[in-house]
């Protein structure tokens, strides 16, 4: 596991490239680039209704208007106008917490890649990239509005590359970013919220829902496998959410059990309060690689709306 907390910023800038790069290497996402996938799964959400009318060969089967074709008895196609400019915001927790990793790399680095890899693409499809990093109590949240260069993104990546920056005093929330993301955006804005989701998230289902309303938005928890199954390693010290030390035996067979079933219930919940949003939540992990993990995540996605 590599010993950098921070992501160096010349590699935060190299993952423009990998954005253009092949996929997977699978007969899903064969000559796929991550920019092509991003733009199939998020760039038809910018749009605005424009009319009904009749389908046409070749048209998209799944704008079908099955109201208006079951009343006329004739194939309708409901038809979209795209917006010309839609704002993207990379979300990114840079808390103390972020900076915590057994296995691959931390949550902090891996969480900065995932957001250069949106932002790049979303560059590329020309969507008005900006940002916000939150988490860390001395700075509060750091805004980068929306630019249709590349300038947002650029300062986005090196103050999360910037180690000066690193959290001494966490403070958890997301709540009050989705608020800010729904106030200072225009609708239709399409919001990554990149972060630890590994806490309970008070009053998290009423905020969400009232961004729902005007924004799409998608969850990007970062995981690392320790968060989900405790390593054994006998008696050690642990410090809580409020400071204190804590020893805990790692050993324990009934702990570790419950320690797993807690991650289960909180990852359950945070899935079926999306689902029942209309939310994408696509994971990644500390111990794989982001560039497959978020492909990964985006291929589901599209085959889940391929359905719709």
């Amino acid at each position: 596991m590599t010993d950098e907390m921070h992501p160096r910023l010349d590699e935060l800038l190299e993952l423009r490239h990998q954005a253009h790069t092949l996929g997977l290497a699978s007969h899903h996402l064969v000559n796929t680039t991550f920019s092509g996938l991003y733009a199939s799964v998020f760039r038809g959400q910018g749009l605005n209704f424009e009319e009904v009318r009749e389908y046409r060969e070749g048209d998209d089967i799944r704008n079908m208007d099955w109201k208006v074709t079951a009343r006329t008895n004739e194939p309708h196609l409901k038809v979209y106008r795209e917006e010309r400019e839609r704002s993207v915001l990379l979300c990114v927790d840079h808390g103390p917490h972020m900076f915590f990793g057994t296995r691959g790399t931390f949550k902090s680095v891996q969480a900065a890649r995932a957001a250069a890899l949106l932002g790049w693409a979303a560059n590329s499809v020309n969507d008005r990239v900006g940002g916000m990093l939150f988490g860390n109590a001395d700075t509060g949240l750091v805004h980068f509005q929306p630019t249709k260069d590349r300038s947002a993104v650029w300062r986005l990546l090196k103050e999360m590359a910037n180690p000066v920056r690193r959290a001494q005093r966490g403070v958890d929330c997301i709540d009050e970013v989705l608020k800010r993301t729904d106030r200072g955006s225009g609708t239709g804005s399409l919001v990554f919220v990149i972060a630890d989701f590994n806490r309970e998230l008070q009053g998290l289902d009423k905020t969400l829902g009232q961004v729902c309303q005007k924004h799409s938005v998608v969850l990007v928890p970062v995981d690392d496998p320790a968060d989900r199954e405790i390593p054994p390693l006998g008696r050690a010290l642990f410090r809580d959410a409020e400071g204190r030390m804590v020893e805990i035996d790692t050993d324990d067979a009934e702990g570790q059990l419950a320690f797993s079933e807690r991650w289960e219930a909180r990852r359950a919940s945070l899935i079926k309060l999306a689902n029942r949003l209309g939310v994408a939540v696509i994971p990644v992990q500390t111990s794989r690689d982001v560039h497959l993990s978020l492909m990964s995540g985006l291929a589901l996605r599209a085959r889940s709306r391929a359905y719709l």
